[in-house]
């Protein structure tokens, strides 16, 4: 067994700054991800950092704008938290040598981008994460922080007290891909989850295949209510072919979009007509499909995206990598041609339920970046606002895990039961939840456990669970579970929501459930096995979608980027809180909690958001 102050799951943006602010806290801290730090997803966030940093701009503004996005779903306390705290933050990147474009006159360059009232987006070109990533690993290793890479952590190992706030998690269990051995990590002080995002829950998407959900889904088996599922992001301008990202930095340089016409629609739609490209990204995604789906669009499939009035110098200046995108995949040459474009699962508001610290309601448990909801974003994410989410809250979350012994920390996030809760009636037995919660050991005595025999329990649970995948000889490969459930929650919960639809989800993700009871891996080796590894990530596949589904079933109204036909207004009314659910044995909870509108010196009063 594996043992070190502070476990940080995941070498994203947010798990390295976490990593090093436990390491500036005197913290043994080490990093376990099932990927080398510089190969994390992070490495693909191309726009920019929001941050106030030039005259004219202030972080008030910022926070407005980001409340605005939200479709006022976000909690003004973390929202205030994450644009004050990002100018620091980025001045901090800056100093440690990251290379950030600059003007003429040697500032740090900054750009306008979606929803926002002032250009203020730092940028590295259009490779902005690539080049945070790697600054933060040069930091990582100066330090000598330790990171166990290539192995995949499977379970949590939690205390099994009944109450979920009354738990306690004192580490990890993690499979080495390299070995195949499954070993425990004990964590002295805390655990933090930087896992990054789910977009492998849907077959079109930005996201690359290792973003599986398995933060937020060991989180919740274990636990921690997770809050705001159904608000996915849908990036406007992804290509059709792959669903790689092309920036919004195009549009903020001055990108135009174009129907099979010819025509720039963007400021015929009354809720865009002052921004138009630039109005916020959800906005843009449903006017892009609303041609498509009118006629307009080319091929019936996507629009144009087009920058050729830039001119190459601009281009290739502040936009290179996107021509070698555009090229290498649709085998366009944007500096001749428009490129094809189609909106894509890009992005999740929602996570594991946190405060402004990372903490969960799992005493030593923290979670940090876009696994975990601090709720910044709301019903909407404004570009520019994951990169400064991963640093400032990442930050804080090493510090406050490396600074408290476990035992005296105080949770100051919601616990179930303190808010209103709902009995929502799904429209089919959801069925039992592929192998079982990882929540706690057997009970009764349990409770009792140090913190060692907690990780040994777990360890022994997951060890056997999967010595029982590789003993079996047939079944159902995961491949056929996760393309089911891909294509039906691409097809059923996408930018647009009709309540059939969404029945009909559920009804597929009980399907695809039921296959996973039987679930075998045909590879049985023990080294470099990712047949292994795939089936465990479908099993976090599978819950991440039915909590996705079951919120968005549950919300009736329009906000943010949660549309649904039957509703198609907002109602601040009724439905002006956060959706939570608990694990409850494999049977989703759903239950509520209010929305935080009250800033430190200022009431962000719900408004008609138009761009």
């Amino acid at each position: 067994m594996y043992e070190h102050d502070v476990i940080v799951v995941g070498a994203g943006g947010a798990g390295l700054r976490a990593a090093i602010a436990a390491h500036e806290e005197g913290a043994d801290v080490a990093i376990v991800s099932k990927l080398h730090p510089v190969r994390s997803h992070t490495g693909a966030a191309e726009g920019g950092i929001n941050a106030a940093l030039r005259e004219g701009d202030s972080w008030e503004d910022h926070a407005y704008d980001t409340m605005k996005g939200s479709d006022y779903l976000g909690d003004a306390p973390a929202v205030e938290t994450l644009c004050k705290d990002s100018p620091k933050e980025t001045i901090q990147l800056e100093h440690w040598g990251m290379a950030f474009s600059r003007d003429d006159d040697g500032r740090v360059s900054q750009r306008p981008f979606g929803g926002l009232s002032f250009p203020r987006t730092t940028y590295a070109g259009a490779e902005t994460g690539h080049q945070l990533l790697h600054t933060m690993y040069e930091q990582l290793v100066k330090r000598g922080i330790k990171v166990y890479d290539e192995w995949h952590v499977t379970r949590l190992a939690v205390s099994d007290e009944e109450a979920p706030e009354d738990r306690t998690c004192h580490g990890i269990v993690a499979y080495d891909v390299q070995t195949g051995k499954i070993e425990g990590f004990r964590a002295r002080n805390g655990v933090i989850l930087a896992t990054g995002g789910l977009g492998q829950v849907y077959d079109h998407t930005t996201n690359a295949v290792a973003n599986t959900g398995d933060g937020v889904a060991m989180a919740y088996r274990a636990g921690a209510p997770i809050e705001d599922m159904e608000f996915i992001q849908f990036h406007p301008t992804t290509l059709p072919s792959t669903g790689v990202l092309i920036t919004e930095g195009v549009r903020g340089e001055g990108g135009i979009l174009y129907n099979k016409h010819g025509e720039r629609f963007m400021f015929e739609y009354g809720y865009a007509n002052n921004l138009g490209e630039l109005a916020s990204r959800d906005v843009v995604s449903r006017a892009e499909l609303t041609e498509v789906n009118e006629g307009r669009g080319i091929e019936d499939e996507y629009v144009h995206l087009d920058m050729r009035h830039l001119g190459e110098e601009r281009i290739v200046d502040r936009l290179e990598n996107i021509i070698h995108l555009s090229e290498d995949f649709e085998g366009v040459n944007p500096l001749e041609e428009p490129m094809p474009v189609k909106p894509g699962q890009h992005y999740a508001m929602g996570g594991v339920e946190t405060d402004e610290n990372g903490e969960t309601c799992i005493t030593g448990l923290y979670a940090a970046g876009e696994c975990a909801c601090a709720s910044v974003h709301g019903g909407n994410r404004l570009g520019g606002n994951a990169l400064p989410e991963l640093i400032v809250f990442g930050k804080r979350a090493g510090h406050h895990a490396a600074g408290k012994d476990m035992k005296e920390a105080e949770i100051t996030t919601g616990k179930v039961g303190d808010y209103e809760t709902a009995a929502v009636e799904t429209p089919v037995q959801l069925g039992e939840a592929g192998l079982g919660g990882d929540a706690v050991a057997d009970g009764g005595a349990a409770a009792d456990l140090s913190g060692g025999e907690v990780v040994q329990r777990a360890l022994d649970d997951e060890r056997a669970t999967i010595e029982h995948l590789l003993e079996k000889d047939e079944g159902t490969q995961h491949a056929e579970i996760r393309e089911r459930v891909q294509k039906s929650m691409t097809e059923h919960v996408n930018v647009f929501r009709e309540e059939d639809a969404l029945k009909q989800a559920l009804r597929d993700i009980r399907e695809a459930r039921e296959l996973y009871q039987n679930v075998y891996v045909a590879d049985k080796s023990r080294t470099f096995n990712t047949d292994l590894l795939q089936t465990l990530e479908t099993r976090n596949i599978l819950d991440i979608a039915e909590a996705i589904t079951v919120g968005a079933l549950a919300r009736n109204e329009f906000r943010g980027a949660h549309w649904r036909k039957e509703y198609q207004e907002r109602r601040d009314e009724e439905w002006l809180k956060h959706t939570m659910l608990s694990w409850n044995d494999g049977e989703p909870e759903l239950w509520y909690k209010p929305v935080i509108l009250e800033g430190k010196n200022k009431t962000y009063e719900p408004k008609i958001r138009s761009y």
